[in-house]
C-alpha cells in the first residue's frame, strides 16, 4: 500500500522519501546532528534540496563527521583543500561561514549547555504543529531565532533558512495533514 505524502517528497526519489518519512519534522535533540542540518541548509541557500541530499554523505566526510568543535578550527588551508573538493558544494563564503557558524554553536553550547536546550527553549520545548497546509517560508518564529543567531556571528542563517532548518530538525512541524507522517489525534504509532 502505497502512503500519503507531502507533495515535495517527490515518489520517484528513494533519497527524498527516505528523508521526508525517516527525518524530516522529526524533533531532534541531538546537537550533532542539529549542527549538521544547520550547516547543510545553509549550504542548500540558492540550490535545490535534493542537490544537498545526494552530496550529504560528501559533506559528512569533507566536514569531520559534523563535529562542530573540528569545523570551528579550520582555516585558510581546510577552505582551500574543501574549495577542491569535488563532492561538496564549492562556495568560499559558505565553507568559511560553517567555521564562523561552528564557533558561535559551541559559544551557545557553553551558554545554554547544549544547542538543543537553546534552539527547543524558543518554543518551550513544544513542536510548532501546523494544522492548515500553508506554505510558508518564514514565520515570526523563524525571524526570532534567525535575528538571535545572527546577532551572535552566524552566517548564511536568514530567516528563510532557519525556517527550513526548524522543519527539519521538527521544531515546526509542516507535513500536510493528509500526509501519513502528519500527528492525526488517537493515530496509531
Amino acid at each position: 500500500m502505497e502512503r500519503n505524502r507531502c507533495r515535495w517528497a517527490d515518489p520517484t526519489s528513494e533519497l527524498y522519501t527516505a528523508y521526508h518519512d525517516q527525518e524530516w519534522g522529526r524533533p531532534e535533540h541531538d546537537d550533532c546532528k542539529l549542527f549538521e542540518m544547520l550547516i547543510l541548509e545553509g549550504f542548500q541557500a540558492g540550490l535545490s534540496w535534493i542537490t544537498i541530499l545526494k552530496k550529504r554523505e560528501a559533506f559528512r566526510r569533507a566536514f569531520d563527521g559534523f563535529n562542530p568543535a573540528a569545523v570551528a578550527e579550520y582555516g585558510p588551508e581546510k577552505f582551500d583543500a574543501l574549495m577542491n573538493d569535488p563532492g561538496i558544494v564549492r562556495n568560499r563564503r559558505k565553507i568559511e561561514a560553517s567555521a564562523q557558524n561552528a564557533r558561535v554553536f559551541l559559544n551557545i553550547q557553553r551558554e545554554f549547555g547544549s544547542f538543543d536546550r537553546y534552539l527547543w527553549g524558543f518554543t518551550n520545548s513544544q513542536v510548532i504543529l501546523n494544522t492548515d497546509d500553508q506554505v510558508r517560508a518564514s514565520s515570526e518564529l523563524s525571524d526570532r531565532v534567525s535575528a538571535d543567531l545572527k546577532r551572535r556571528g552566524m552566517k548564511f542563517v536568514g530567516t528563510v533558512i532557519i525556517y527550513s532548518f526548524l522543519q527539519a530538525v521538527g521544531v515546526v512541524n509542516d507535513h500536510e495533514t493528509g500526509c501519513w507522517c502528519y500527528p492525526h489525534p488517537n493515530q496509531q504509532p
